[in-house]
């Protein structure tokens, strides 16, 4: 892919609009942020629920429902020239309905910082954003990862199945291995402790998360909000747990930098 060939999506897929879009539908709250930034608000003609970023930037967008349940027929309505959606966040069923009505569907797959620059470059290309994208690139490419001796080791928390039914068989979903949020972890100088040893995101009973005696447990407040009440329990069991805004593990792009900066902060202090 260059500057003047056709664009194509993460997945390979090529986008056919003609020249930079000038309606946009976004699917993915982190690149209805990107967008934002990209000085592209004006041109989202569509977003879901859960597009609350930047603050005021969408207020009177009409709403397509939520990541997993778009509205396809909402959305065909709207005439987008292009949806922004991403592996991580929308389903595949989806993303095909949208194609099957004719739409250009622009895919993200960021799995690692790594990737990332190359990801940011494909979606410049698509939305008319070259210099935006590879000036944001350019600031990834270059982060270097934060040093500690020894690295902590840390356990994320996805979900929880039954907090009202809490004990040692309660299922409780981990950030694992292969996915961006471990990445910012291990760049912010963590050792993600692979309680599960594959998955991306492992179901591990209660009671094994507490034997793997991670040196902290992060307790992000999305997609599950996790808080004082979590905190309050792992204390019981002797393990150092705390809190983090969840758009640090989840919202690659523009924040990417300070994300790393905010989980190396809590893992040296917090």
């Amino acid at each position: 892919m260059t500057r003047t060939g056709t664009p194509v999506d993460d997945l390979g897929a090529p986008v056919r609009s003609a020249g930079p879009p000038a309606r946009l539908v976004s699917l993915v709250p982190n690149l209805s942020e990107l967008a934002a930034c990209w000085g592209l608000a004006d041109r989202v003609v569509g977003v879901t629920e859960h597009c609350v970023e930047p603050p005021g930037a969408y207020d009177r967008v009409p709403r397509v429902r939520g990541t997993k349940n778009p509205d396809v027929a909402a959305i065909v309505a709207l005439q987008p020239d292009l949806v922004l959606a991403s592996e991580e966040e929308n389903r595949e069923l989806d993303v095909q309905r949208l194609r099957g009505a004719g739409l250009d569907v622009h895919v993200t797959r960021v799995r690692s910082i790594a990737q990332l620059p190359g990801s940011l470059r494909r979606l410049g290309h698509s939305l008319g954003r070259p210099d935006e994208a590879d000036a944001l690139a350019t600031q990834v490419a270059g982060l270097r990862q934060v040093t500690s001796s020894p690295s902590p080791r840390v356990v994320c928390a996805v979900w929880r199945d039954a907090p009202d039914r809490a004990g040692d068989d309660e299922g409780w979903w981990l950030l694992g291995r292969d996915t961006y949020g471990g990445s910012v972890i291990g760049a912010a100088g963590g050792k993600l402790v692979p309680v599960a040893p594959s998955g991306r995101y492992p179901r591990v009973p209660f009671g094994e998360l507490l034997r793997s005696a991670p040196d902290l447990v992060l307790l992000p407040d999305e997609p599950y909000a996790f808080g004082p009440r979590e905190v309050a329990e792992l204390d019981g069991h002797h393990l150092r747990a705390r809190t983090i805004d969840g758009k640090a593990l989840w919202w690659w792009g523009t924040r990417t930098p300070s994300a790393i900066a905010e989980v190396a902060e809590l893992l040296a202090h917090g």
